[in-house]
């Protein structure tokens, strides 16, 4: 009995795609996701529902979300956002991005000095203007978060860290 047992888990495991998806994070970064998670859920059911993230926008100020917004939101997943779902779409959308040295080398042609900077102004015009263009929002989005030194210099590792590892680094 004991090998049917072990073959439907294994069968069950393989079936959800989502068994492994722990293995994908270290686990400070999963409890990162965890604290997360337990913001959006505002009213601490165990799933991310429209009305919880209707809620979690309004205490960041957006209190005007459509309703379709909301429902592109939760239809990104495949059923109901528990905490696994969660992981897992953020699994999927960091499974694309390059490791963080290919990006730093990719910096580092713009860097020709190899200050570890690149100008404000001429990041922000090949941001702007070429291929997948950032949009205004876009742009102030990246300067709040990465803001240029009194120079205008802007410290491109910082930015290849939060894009492989989703946050800033302790420093």
């Amino acid at each position: 009995m004991a090998p049917k047992k072990a073959k439907r888990r294994q069968q069950q495991q393989g079936e959800g795609g989502s068994s492994n998806v722990f293995s994908m994070f270290e686990q400070s970064q999963i409890q990162e996701y965890k604290e997360a998670f337990t913001i959006i859920d505002q009213n601490r059911d165990g799933i991310i529902s429209k009305d919880d993230l209707r809620d979690v926008l309004a205490t960041m100020g957006q209190l005007n979300v459509k309703n379709e917004e909301l429902e592109a939101m939760v239809k990104e997943a495949s059923g109901p956002i528990n905490f696994t779902v969660f992981l897992t779409m953020f699994g999927e959308k960091l499974k694309g991005a390059d490791p963080e040295d290919v990006i730093v080398s990719a910096f580092k042609v713009l860097d020709p000095e190899a200050t570890g900077s690149i100008k404000k102004e001429f990041l922000e015009e090949l941001l702007t203007t070429q291929c997948d263009r950032f949009t205004g929002e876009e742009m102030t989005n990246l300067w709040a978060a990465f803001p240029p030194d009194v120079a205008g210099n802007v410290d491109y590792k910082s930015i290849c860290y939060v894009i492989t590892h989703g946050e800033e680094k302790e420093e």
